[in-house]
């Protein structure tokens, strides 16, 4: 069993806290509405966010999957971090069918005037001795980010929203 683990940080325009407060704490709010091209809805299966959580990411009709399922392993309101697990999908002949689990931790930093960066470490534990796509990787990387630049951009144009 391998693990591969990759870093990467998104510098935004907006505070901290509110990155924290949409992508964490709401997430099962505000990502549907804002990425639902590609994201139905996101239930509770368990719990209501606290740490043991297990949420149900419900993708819509154009993604290779039906859902995606993460468990909270870690909740620092103050620290402004998080640490999540993927824990179960229905994919299959897809990257995530050679994973064992997949580790997300997320933390934001206060940087400039009223910015933050976001710092994302993914630690990826594979099946047996599978290998890792770097394009995999890569694709996995760009949809992260792709995310943090929408949630962005709608703060940034709300910004009374998450405060």
């Amino acid at each position: 069993m391998g693990v591969t683990k990759i870093s990467q940080k998104f510098v935004t325009q907006v505070t901290p806290q509110r990155m924290f407060n949409a992508l964490i704490l709401d997430a099962h709010n505000i990502c549907p509405k804002l990425m639902f091209s590609s994201i139905k809805s996101i239930e509770f299966l368990s719990g209501s966010g606290e740490v043991g959580t297990i949420k149900q990411i419900n993708f819509t009709e154009a993604s290779p999957m039906k859902y995606a399922k993460h468990r909270i392993d870690a909740l620092d309101k103050e620290a402004l971090s998080c640490t999540y697990t993927f824990i179960e999908s229905d994919a299959t002949d897809h990257l995530l069918d050679k994973l064992e689990y997949i580790t997300y931790e997320v933390k934001f930093e206060g940087y400039g005037r009223g910015g933050c960066i976001c710092h994302l470490t993914s630690t990826y534990k594979t099946k047996d001795d599978m290998q890792i796509k770097e394009e995999d990787i890569e694709l996995g990387k760009d949809r992260a980010i792709g995310m943090y630049e929408v949630l962005e951009a709608y703060l940034m144009a709300h910004p009374r929203a998450y405060v």
